[in-house]
Order: structure tokens, then sequence, then C-alpha cells
């Protein structure tokens, strides 16, 4: 293991809330890329959006954040940032990879090289790659218009890369071959096969919650304690944060 390429996977979202899908799919990814060969994944980070993504329903982050805090107790690998959420206004993504970049960078040891004369050489440890982590869903948002900016997009996968979990009903590679940028950069793009197919979704976790549903083994259950405790997504919740319209600039 040595000698592989050190990997962090940085997965962007609502994450409203976690969900066990959200989960698998870094474990999922960590198994694809030690498959390879050719990587070493030494952490994961989940990011969620911020409050001025102005997504219906969305929850206020400290909730989200929370939320996701509680469900990764049992991940030893795996940890949430605040960071995106607790900002000024909304981030792109291609800025969050941006960000995690530079603290990676900050955060790696130092080691000490020969002494030559009075000055003692610092020799960087090596450079972990950020790797952004989504489904084919995602992927497949690259197409449409006025959704991503291009250079966003190139920056994303020349700079970054992608690992992209499968999903029922998405076809990655013909999301690829029909993007000149992702053909380009293809090299760089991870297409993961999850094996055991789970399609939950934050959006039928919300409308089961809204009408009473039990939930139970689709989230961890200190997150389902949560929703309870809090009240969330719930009719006539007080706790849906301050964002009740649909996003209509560039999305994650």
């Amino acid at each position: 293991m040595k000698s592989r390429i050190p990997v962090v996977l940085l997965a962007c979202g609502s994450f409203n809330p976690i969900t066990n899908m959200h989960l698998r799919l870094f474990e999922v990814a960590r198994d694809h890329l030690h498959q390879t060969g050719m990587y070493q994944v030494i952490g994961g980070i989940i990011s969620p959006v911020n409050d001025n993504y102005k997504k219906k329903d969305l929850v206020a982050a400290r909730h989200r954040v929370a939320m996701v805090q509680l469900a990764l107790q049992t991940s030893d690998w795996i940890r949430v940032d605040p960071w995106e959420s607790e900002q000024a206004q909304w981030i792109e993504t291609v800025k969050v990879l941006r960000h995690h970049h530079r603290e990676l960078l900050r955060s790696l040891p130092q080691t000490e090289g020969p002494n030559q004369g009075k000055a003692v050489s610092r020799v960087p440890a090596a450079v972990p790659e950020l790797k952004l982590l989504c489904g084919a869903d995602v992927l497949k948002t690259f197409q449409t218009p006025d959704l991503w900016k291009d250079e966003h997009i190139q920056e994303i996968v020349e700079k970054f890369g992608l690992v992209c979990v499968g999903r029922v009903g998405h076809d990655p590679k013909g999301y690829i071959s029909s993007s000149a940028i992702l053909q380009r950069y293809q090299h760089n793009i991870h297409l993961a096969r999850e094996p055991v197919q789970n399609e939950i979704s934050a959006t039928y976790i919300r409308q089961a919650l809204g009408q009473g549903q039990s939930v139970k083994y689709l989230l961890p259950d200190a997150v389902i304690t949560y929703i309870k405790d809090h009240n969330l997504y719930t009719r006539g919740s007080s706790c849906k944060g301050n964002n009740t319209q649909n996003n209509l600039g560039k999305t994650s």
C-alpha cells in the first residue's frame, strides 16, 4: 500500500437528511479505488450545502451537519466538514474542492531532510489527491444547460478527478461519451459499480416522514431519533430553515 497514491474523497450535497445510501457511496468508492491497485483512500469528507442554496424543503444547515455527525459515529475514516455550510453565501462545488485541497496541503506532515550547513531542509510528505465523490445522477447534470460552467467541469475532472458510483436508470459511460470535456479527461473519472442496488433517496425519506411512515433501516437510528426530537420533515414543522424556493443558479 505504501507505493499507492493517497486519496481523500469529498462528497458535496444537501444531505437532507443523510441516508444509508450516502454512506454506502463512500464504501463502494473506496473498494473500487483500492481494487485498481493504484490508490489508497486515507479519508472521506462530507460537506453539506449552504442554506443559501435555496432548495425546497432544505432544513437549516445546523441540523444537517448534526445529522451527518451522528451518522458517522461508526465510521473511522469519514468526517463531516461544516465549512461550506458556514459561509455567508452559497459556494460552487469547484470552490469547495479548492478549499479542501488547500486544507490538505496545509495539514501535510513535514519530514526533515539532510542538514545542509545551518539550514535544515523540510521535505513535504506525499500529497494526497482530492477526488469528488458522486452518484451517476450528478454526472448527468453536467449535461444540463446553464447548470454548470464548462470551466468548472473541466477543473473538477482535470485537476481533481471524479469517483462516480452507478445508479439504476443512469448510463455514466454514455454521459461521458456525450461530453467533449468528460471525454478528454475520462482517464480521471472512475466509474464504480454498486453490487447491491440501493435507490434510497432523501426525497422519498422526506415524503415518508411527512406522511408519518417508517424510515427505519433507511437511515441510521441516531439520525431518525434526531429528526423526531427536532420535529424535522413533518407537516407543519417549524424547523425547515429559511429556504422555500428552488435554486435557479449553478448547482452541484
